[in-house]
């Protein structure tokens, strides 16, 4: 029992310290970019993690994690009820999903139809504050993705600001993996461009959900505001498990 105790810790530790390393590549990338510390946050990525992990984290001063998958996700928020954790869902919304999401989530951040924007919005609970939600933008019409296409965002939009329980926050993106991050950089400046014309329309938003463990420092550098962290923080995943 004690060999099994202790491995735990090492492990807490282990993720406590990646965690520092990612805080100071985000503060070096936004000094770097000459932007100010703290413009842009650290969403750790816990999808197939355990909730000692998360608490551990969340006891080193990080309050925002992202899941992918509902089933696991509400395990995870009913265990750690008691702590102030900002849940973010990051995988893709199924009709017969939004509800749970709607009730236990602080942000979405893959919008991709009204359909779905509108069942968040009726299923948000009157007493919680408006769900915050970004678009998935689709940049590069990969099929295997979800998203909507970059034509379509401005319509989602305003579509999404007519809603009174959603407060549309800004765009997330995933560019087509490459071994080469540095591909990457075109497909985040497309992104804040975007952002910047639909602001001028009179669509205003202050986040783009974008950069991952490998190209984090290229999306700062490109605008993002919050960078969703899995591998540099947790380490390569476990086994997949059965998911919902």
């Amino acid at each position: 029992m004690n060999d099994i105790s202790n491995s735990l810790q090492q492990n807490l530790t282990q993720v406590t310290s990646h965690l520092a390393r990612v805080r100071d590549r985000v503060q070096g990338a936004l000094l770097e970019a000459r932007r100010e510390p703290g413009e842009a946050a650290i969403l750790a990525v816990s999808k197939q993690q355990s909730a000692a992990a998360i608490e551990a984290l969340f006891r080193a001063g990080q309050s925002d994690f992202g899941e992918n998958f509902i089933q696991e996700a509400m395990e995870k928020i009913s265990n750690l009820e008691d702590l102030e954790i900002d849940w973010h869902f990051i995988g893709h919304v199924q009709s017969n999903k939004t509800r749970d999401i709607a009730e236990r989530f602080q942000w979405v951040h893959t919008i991709d139809r009204m359909k779905i924007a509108s069942r968040l919005d009726d299923q948000r609970p009157r007493y919680s504050a408006p769900l915050n939600v970004c678009i998935q933008v689709n940049q590069a019409g990969e099929a295997q993705k979800t998203g909507v296409e970059p034509a379509g965002v401005a319509d989602l939009a305003r579509g999404i600001m007519e809603l009174p329980r959603l407060r549309l926050r800004g765009l997330m993106t995933m560019p087509p993996v490459t071994e080469d991050p540095t591909k990457s950089a075109a497909f985040f400046a497309e992104l804040r461009n975007q952002k910047e014309l639909l602001a001028s329309e009179g669509i205003p938003m202050d986040t783009l959900s974008m950069g991952m463990s490998s190209d984090l420092e290229i999306a700062i550098q490109k605008g993002a505001t919050m960078v969703r962290v899995g591998t540099a923080i947790f380490g390569p995943r476990p086994p997949k498990k059965g998911k919902t």
